[in-house]
């Protein structure tokens, strides 16, 4: 005799079946209304990638001066220059040298890296000197050159006038005599025409990961999506419902930053640095459409040059 509770194993795994079709159809996302873009290691080539090169001509292990940078938050003159509370002077520099030469930093970061690397050697080395001022401008001058397959997609999606276009990005406020001071310069003065809604850190005195820069951009695309409602684009996207957390994506190169964006309740793609086509391969899928332009998909590689320290 069967105990009473006992269901053959075809009705059980049937009724799986059907409970994983009903998840499958409930959970399966919808198309967002705003694709929403870091700038830097997105759209243009990573800073990060100035600095690992600078970096691997130090000889030193990679990853100190993002730890160095990362340690000093809040308060540090890196934060402080992305949320415009300090200007970009000599005084700056300065400072951001200070922040880049602290030793029991330094021990911290060498001792964490011989526990992952065990052919590093067992005495600590004397600190790297680095030249803050050339990294900086080595970091911003590189981050001005486009993605070559990022910025082409972004083209794409721009052109296809299906989504909202927008950009959360950490920025910085260059002095009105500083080269890279004129936004018309930036990637000739193409870069910001792609973007519907633009938020900059250094501009609105947030900077990420923090949650409130992101609910400041749902905020800022929202407005756009209603006051845009009645055009031909609004009427045919939905816009005059606005734009909530969960219909945006959002897509960045540095992990803190995606996963308060998905704290935030917005959707992610991670862009790792030199392979950005394949951020651009999920991008497809979520919009569902063609945008990869014609770039080899060759990872870029860090470039090993002798530092003048």
């Amino acid at each position: 005799m069967l105990p009473e509770n006992f269901f053959p194993v075809e009705v059980i795994l049937d009724a799986f079946d059907e409970m994983a079709k009903s998840q499958s159809q409930s959970q399966s996302p919808r198309r967002p209304k705003v694709i929403l873009f870091d700038i830097g290691g997105v759209c243009v080539i990573s800073p990060f990638q100035a600095i690992l090169d600078y970096e691997l001509s130090l000889g030193i292990p990679p990853g100190w001066v993002n730890y160095s940078i990362s340690q000093t938050k809040p308060s540090g003159f890196w934060h402080r220059l992305e949320t415009g509370s300090i200007p970009l002077d000599d005084a700056w520099y300065e400072g951001f040298n200070h922040d880049l030469h602290n030793e029991e930093r330094w021990k911290a970061f060498y001792q964490a890296q011989q526990a992952k690397n065990s052919s590093l050697p067992c005495e600590i080395p004397p600190m790297p000197r680095i030249d803050g001022k050339r990294l900086f401008h080595d970091m911003m001058g590189g981050a001005r050159a486009p993605d070559p397959w990022m910025f082409p997609a972004l083209k794409a999606l721009k052109a296809s006038g299906k989504y909202i276009v927008a950009a959360l990005s950490n920025t910085v406020i260059f002095p009105p005599d500083h080269p890279f001071s004129k936004p018309d310069d930036f990637i000739n003065g193409s870069l910001h025409a792609q973007f519907d809604v633009f938020v900059s850190s250094a501009h609105v005195g947030l900077r990420k990961p923090d949650l409130r820069i992101y609910e400041l951009a749902r905020q800022k695309v929202d407005e756009f999506a209603r006051a845009n409602a009645d055009s031909e684009r609004g009427r045919a996207l939905g816009w005059a419902e606005g734009v909530r957390a969960d219909e945006i994506v959002f897509l960045d190169d540095i992990g803190e930053n995606l996963k308060a964006a998905k704290n935030a309740g917005f959707g992610t793609i991670k862009v790792h640095l030199g392979r950005a086509y394949e951020a651009v391969d999920e991008l497809e899928k979520v919009t569902g459409l063609k945008l990869a332009g014609d770039h080899p998909r060759i990872p870029i590689k860090p470039v090993i040059r002798k530092a003048k320290i």
